[in-house]
Order: C-alpha cells, then structure tokens, then sequence
C-alpha cells in the first residue's frame, strides 16, 4: 500500500513558475514508476510526465521542454518542475504510483494522490 500526498499549488501568472512535490508513504517506493496527471474542468484526465525506478523519463508533448520529473528514492519523494506557464496548464495534478505493463507499454496506476490545484492567470 501506498499513500501519495502532493503539495506546492497555487496561483502563478502566464510565464512564471511552480513546483510541485509529492511524498510517498509505505513501501517500495523505488520500484514503482512515479508520474503527474492533469485534470482540467471539463475534461478528463491526462498523463503529463513519468519517471522510472532507473530514472528514465516520459513526457506528454504539451509540456515537454517546458516541465521536469524527478524523484529522490531516499526520501520518497518526486517532483515537477513547471516552468513557462501556460493558463492551458490550469488543472488539479495529480501524483501517480504504479508500472509500465505489456508489450504496448501500457501505464497502469495502482495509487492515485489526493490531487493540488495549480491555477494559471493570463
């Protein structure tokens, strides 16, 4: 079991920057792939970035070159780096656990965070 707990939203305006955090509770941390989700009001959600237990990394394009994922397994943490804000970007995001499955490569989440809303002004 894993308990997922982000931080770090907030209000910022078109072009700034944010930090996002996520801390991990129970056990295994290291072997799960960790990633963000977005969801906006309206629309479903979506897969924004992830991050492998060997540190390989996967972006969705609309923010690729512009967000970065990363993870400290000796504290159970990972983060996204989101810079060159887009009001576009406005969502709840959302932390993810879980492991990339099949041929396909399919992301299966096994555990989702509580989600922290990140709002973009123009």
């Amino acid at each position: 079991q894993v308990q997922l707990v982000e931080s770090g939203g907030g209000l910022v305006q078109a072009g700034g920057s944010l930090r996002l955090s996520c801390a991990a509770s129970g056990s295994a941390f290291s072997a799960y792939v960790m990633g963000w989700f977005r969801q906006a009001p309206g629309k479903e959600r979506e897969f924004v970035a992830r991050m492998t237990r060997n540190y390989a990394t996967d972006y969705s394009d609309s923010v690729k070159g512009r967000f970065t994922i990363s993870r400290d397994n000796a504290k159970n943490m990972v983060y996204l780096e989101m810079n060159s804000l887009k009001p576009d970007d406005t969502a709840v995001y959302y932390c993810a656990a879980g492991q990339v499955v099949g041929i396909s490569g399919r992301y299966r989440i096994d555990y989702w965070g509580q989600g922290t809303q990140v709002t973009v002004s123009s």
